[in-house]
């Protein structure tokens, strides 16, 4: 069950202001890299949702991404439509797709429910890889931005492009966040912990995990939609299982099933690829040690580890004879 504690709510708080503060005060690349981040943050958000909270380890999320951005440019590059309309296309293909692949795998659980997801996302990544129409491996060009300046928002301009990637991946983690604290979110971790005892309650649990699919995929397809909109180019590695790969890590490192842990990794993630690369070709042994350490140091990731020292702390202090609820999260601390 999901809780926005106050350390939840400041911690992302501070991390929002992070990325400002790294966007407003570096340099144009610096703005390249937080831009990254937010993309990275918002599907691991979604992959959160599923993974964390449902049990549903997916690796098509990244194809869902590719799906939503690839829509958008075919509606608005291709066939000349608004920007707009031609963005909502794109976040309903992916909440369909997703739809329609949470209600074809939702009686599965476990290694099959992941490989049948990558089965899924392989089909579209060859698909669009394949089709010439749309560029095959060269990708597609031709992508505009929005033209927002009747509201004084000059969107080629890489600051502000960054600030309005901030508000979405806010916008993102707070719709996501309002959706677990819901009856459809406290269902769906029910049916992770238990779901013999839901069923057996009467809830509909493979319709409910294919719903929980299709929110993700709007989550995800927002993600797709900025991917988009910053380099005005999409290509097929979008939709690559890498793509997901690399989410479940942030989601993994950051702390599974937390919805600010994503965020936390992302950062984390992306910055040491940055920084360590500077020093050595091998970035990713450095990021893959520090993942080991994490997996091993408790499986909690870095937010959630620390989330769980303090809620351990604070228990022991209002209660220093029952250390049994150490962890939990606590009445006061809900929103």
């Amino acid at each position: 069950m999901f809780y926005q504690t106050k350390f939840r709510s400041i911690t992302l708080i501070a991390a929002l202001i992070f990325l400002a503060s790294y966007a407003s005060f570096g340099s144009y690349f610096a703005r390249e890299i937080v831009v990254e981040i937010i993309i990275l943050a918002i599907l691991a958000i979604s992959l959160d949702l599923c993974a964390g909270f449902g049990g549903m380890v997916s690796l098509c999320h990244g194809a869902i991404m590719g799906v939503a951005a690839y829509a958008f440019a075919i509606m608005s590059a291709k066939l000349g439509w608004p920007l707009f309309p031609s963005a909502l296309i794109g976040l309903l293909a992916a909440v369909v797709v997703s739809g329609l692949v949470g209600w074809v795998t939702a009686r599965t659980n476990g290694i099959f429910f992941i490989m049948a997801t990558l089965a899924f996302g392989q089909m579209a990544y060859t698909f669009f890889f394949k089709s010439r129409w749309l560029g095959g491996d060269d990708g597609m060009g031709g992508i505009s931005r929005f033209d927002l300046s009747a509201i004084g928002l000059e969107m080629n301009n890489s600051l502000t492009f960054t600030y309005l990637g901030l508000g979405v991946l806010l916008l993102a983690y707070g719709l996501t966040a309002m959706v677990m604290r819901s009856g459809f979110g406290r269902t769906l971790s029910g049916i992770h912990v238990n779901e013999d005892r839901m069923k057996a309650l009467g809830v509909n649990t493979a319709a409910h995990r294919a719903k929980a699919m299709a929110f993700s995929g709007f989550i995800a397809g927002l993600a797709g939609l900025i991917a988009a909109q910053h380099t005005l180019y999409i290509s097929p590695e979008l939709l690559i299982w890498t793509t997901s790969g690399e989410a479940l890590i942030v989601v993994i490192l950051g702390g599974l099933g937390t919805l600010v842990g994503p965020v936390i990794g992302a950062i984390l993630l992306v910055l040491m690829k940055h920084e360590i690369s500077d020093y050595t070709d091998y970035w990713h042994a450095f990021i893959g040690l520090v993942l080991i350490f994490t997996v091993l140091a408790g499986g909690r990731g870095v937010f959630g580890q620390i989330e769980y020292w303090l809620n351990s702390l604070r228990s022991r202090h209002h209660d220093p004879d029952n250390h049994q609820t150490a962890g939990k999260p606590q009445g006061g601390d809900h929103a």
